[in-house]
């Protein structure tokens, strides 16, 4: 595998396309397919940087109703605080 990713850094987008396209056609195990079927459509749709868009309604309240609970100062924790909670873990 270390050699594949060294000799990618050398390809010519031509070079990594037609690899990328024998690579697929080797694999035989149709769910690995599947999945990097899926990861490349969802990344090629995806524009950089709009992780709000692919994020599910839920996870985008949940985010939400975070950022507005940080607001209020009575939710928030002092630093020394959490360090002095969490220290065994740090």
């Amino acid at each position: 595998m270390l050699i594949f990713v060294e000799t990618v850094v050398c390809m010519t987008t031509i070079e990594l396309k037609n690899n990328f396209h024998q690579l697929i056609d080797s694999i035989e195990n149709e769910n690995l397919l599947l999945k990097f079927y899926e990861l490349m459509r969802n990344r090629s749709i995806s524009k950089e940087g709009n992780l709000w868009s692919r994020l599910s309604k839920e996870e985008q309240e949940d985010l939400l109703l975070a950022f507005n609970e940080s607001e209020k100062e009575e939710n928030l924790i002092m630093h020394n605080e959490m360090m002095k909670k969490h220290k065994k873990w740090l």
